[in-house]
C-alpha cells in the first residue's frame, strides 16, 4: 500500500469514528430539521413567497457548522458544497427580493436541501458501518467526497 492510500483510509476511518462519537447529536440534528416547522413549513414557505423562508438559512449553517466539527482533516468541505452553501447564506428579506423571488430565495433552499442530504447520510452511514468499507454504496461516497476523502 501507499502513503497516500493509507492516509486516506486512516482519515476515512476517522471521520467514520467522529461520525459514531457525534452520533447522538446528529440523529437529533436531523430529526429537528426534518420537523414540521423547519422542512415541511419553510420549503411551504418559498413556494407562498412568505419572508419566513429566510429562516431556512440557519438551519443549513447548524448542519454546516457540525460537518466542520467532524472533519478528519484540514482540507475543510468540498468546494462544490461551499460555493451552494455560500449562495444560500446571510440573506436579510428586503421588500424588493419579492420582484426576484426565486434568485434571492431559491439559493437558501438549495443550499438547505444539499445539507439535509448529507446530514442523512452520514446518520445512515454512521449507523449501518463499523469501518469504513472497501466497496462504497454511493451516500456513504457522496459523504467521503463533502469531505475531500474521494
Amino acid at each position: 500500500m501507499t502513503d497516500k492510500y493509507e492516509e486516506q483510509t486512516k482519515q476515512m476511518d476517522n471521520l467514520l469514528s467522529n461520525i459514531k462519537e457525534n452520533l447522538p447529536e446528529l440523529e437529533t440534528l436531523l430529526s429537528d430539521i426534518s420537523g414540521h416547522w423547519q422542512y415541511e413549513d419553510l420549503i411551504y414557505r418559498y413556494y407562498h413567497h412568505s419572508f419566513k423562508v429566510y429562516w431556512i438559512q440557519q438551519h443549513t449553517e447548524e448542519m454546516v457548522a457540525l460537518f466542520l466539527k467532524l472533519s478528519p482533516n484540514e482540507k475543510g468541505l468540498n468546494n462544490k458544497f461551499v460555493e451552494i452553501f455560500e449562495m444560500g447564506k446571510d440573506k436579510t428579506f428586503k421588500m424588493e427580493d419579492n420582484q426576484n423571488w426565486n434568485e434571492v430565495c431559491a439559493p437558501m433552499v438549495e443550499a438547505f436541501l444539499h445539507a439535509k442530504f448529507f446530514l442523512e447520510m452520514i446518520v445512515k452511514y454512521g449507523k449501518e458501518y463499523d469501518e469504513s468499507p472497501d466497496m462504497l454504496d454511493s451516500g456513504w461516497a457522496a459523504v467521503l467526497i463533502l469531505y475531500g476523502l474521494r
